[in-house]
């Protein structure tokens, strides 16, 4: 799974003018941060034996402060779970809550001060550590525990917790995401009126013009000081990559592909085909795919959430951006047809295998192709 480099296709950090259909809409939690910079020196400066290396890529790399630091800094994500906590007080007042993946404890000190009778933050990785010193320096721990360990393992010392509440969500939604834990918490300790924070997420679709970007990334491969590498092309196009999209790329509608109730839903509701229909709202060039999500936490008060979408304040999930090995040439009014296959990798679960069919049969340009990505 790639990145582009960080000084090309900014988003545009204005909301959104219009509301796109099948698109949830939602309040703005925060102005956002810049990104954040380098990590200061005092947190480099560990000893070198509790250096994580990628044995045990998922949960070491959760052990490291940068990823907790871009997740903090990440004022739509953490803003919005906090409103959803102070603004529905209600919801916690006297509970008993389970936060599944709880890296900082952050949410679990937002549910503490919001009245939770008690929070059992489960964390697998070596942040549990810090997570239990933070609980204490903030004076919450008759409120909070910190119980380190894979939820698929650890105890919980009670019968049944009244809420779940977790950041689960990955790249693309679904890539080295936590739901099937989530989902594992929710059956074996949830009361039957319980509640999951958030309690719906949703996967969509739109195309753009990219011919700059896709020139530097996949057409480089043609040339390369005067050597044909374009074996490397074709393994090139396959890797998604996770970049902002200036919504002034944007050549078509928006495709709703998937809607989740994590409440109600299987494990296996997360691998799915579905179809999209993507009309050109001019006449463009089509470059790529790109997908984003949006979560929503429908037990408030009053509907709350947000998205990830390039018309929408930008998130450190940003946006998937999927080429195509056609440039396509489309007129104001046709449609890209096809659907998309999502699945979690057989050897690993936590990396997401993507498979598109797509045709356009317009005035210029007639194609159809079948396309795979893997997301690693």
């Amino acid at each position: 799974m790639g990145r582009r480099k960080s000084n090309n296709n900014q988003c545009s950090s204005s909301k959104e003018d219009t509301t796109m259909s099948n698109h949830l809409r939602f309040e703005d939690a925060e102005e956002a941060v810049e990104e954040s910079s380098n990590l200061d020196q005092s947190m480099c400066d560990i000893d070198e034996s509790d250096d994580k290396t990628s044995a045990d890529y998922y949960f070491d790399s959760y052990s490291h402060f940068g990823i907790h630091e871009e997740m903090l800094k990440d004022t739509v994500r953490t803003k919005t779970y906090q409103n959803v906590i102070y603004q529905n007080k209600f919801l916690f007042k006297n509970k008993v809550v389970l936060d599944v993946g709880a890296g900082t404890g952050i949410l679990s000190l937002f549910c503490a001060k919001a009245g939770a009778e008690h929070v059992y933050a489960v964390e697998c990785s070596h942040m549990a550590d810090m997570a239990k010193e933070i609980v204490e320096t903030n004076g919450f721990s008759n409120v909070v525990t910190v119980l380190k360990g894979k939820i698929e393992e650890i105890e919980l010392p009670v019968p049944k917790v009244d809420i779940i509440i977790s950041e689960w969500m990955g790249y693309f939604l679904l890539f080295e995401n936590m739901l099937n834990s989530v989902l594992y918490a929710r059956d074996k300790w949830l009361a039957d009126d319980g509640v999951v924070l958030p309690d719906r997420a949703s996967l969509h679709l739109t195309a753009i013009e990219d011919a700059d970007y896709k020139e530097d990334k996949i057409e480089f491969w043609n040339n390369v000081y005067g050597f044909n590498m374009s074996c490397i092309k074709k393994q090139a196009i396959m890797e998604p990559l996770v970049d902002t999209v200036d919504q002034n790329q944007i050549a078509t509608n928006c495709q709703l592909l998937k809607t989740m109730d994590i409440s109600k839903m299987a494990p296996g509701d997360a691998s799915f085909t579905a179809p999209f229909k993507l009309v050109a709202e001019r006449d463009d060039y089509i470059h790529a795919l790109v997908a984003y999500f949006d979560v929503s936490f429908t037990k408030c008060h009053k509907l709350m959430g947000f998205s990830t979408g390039p018309k929408s304040r930008t998130t450190h999930w940003k946006q998937t951006v999927l080429y195509l090995e056609d440039i396509l040439t489309i007129c104001e009014g046709e449609a890209i047809v096809g659907s998309m296959t999502v699945a979690p990798n057989k050897k690993n679960p936590r990396d997401v295998d993507i498979m598109v069919k797509y045709s356009l049969n317009g005035k210029r340009c007639n194609v159809s192709r079948v396309q795979y990505y893997k997301m690693r």
